[in-house]
């Protein structure tokens, strides 16, 4: 289902999935309620993410998820080889 949003704003469905998977995620990262930025930071991306068209709880998740871990990760070593 495509996201539909009437004049700007969410209806409640759509609210309390992005609320849910933005809680989730605080608990996942260990994010204070006093964390005012990242939780700001987050909020923001979980509403861009869920704006793309991720609106399932589960994939919105995933996504979000996926992509803290592939930032997490580290990078493979690029020394010269010679």
């Amino acid at each position: 289902m495509p996201f539909t949003r009437r004049f700007g704003a969410f209806n409640p469905a759509e609210l309390e999935i992005i609320q849910k998977v933005f809680d989730r995620l605080c608990d996942e990262r260990r994010l204070a309620q006093n964390d005012i930025d990242q939780r700001e930071e987050l909020a923001a991306e979980v509403i861009h993410v869920f704006q793309q068209g991720r609106t399932a709880e589960a994939d919105l998740w995933r996504s979000l998820s996926e992509r803290r871990m592939a930032q997490d990760s580290p990078l493979p070593d690029l020394q010269e080889r010679g």
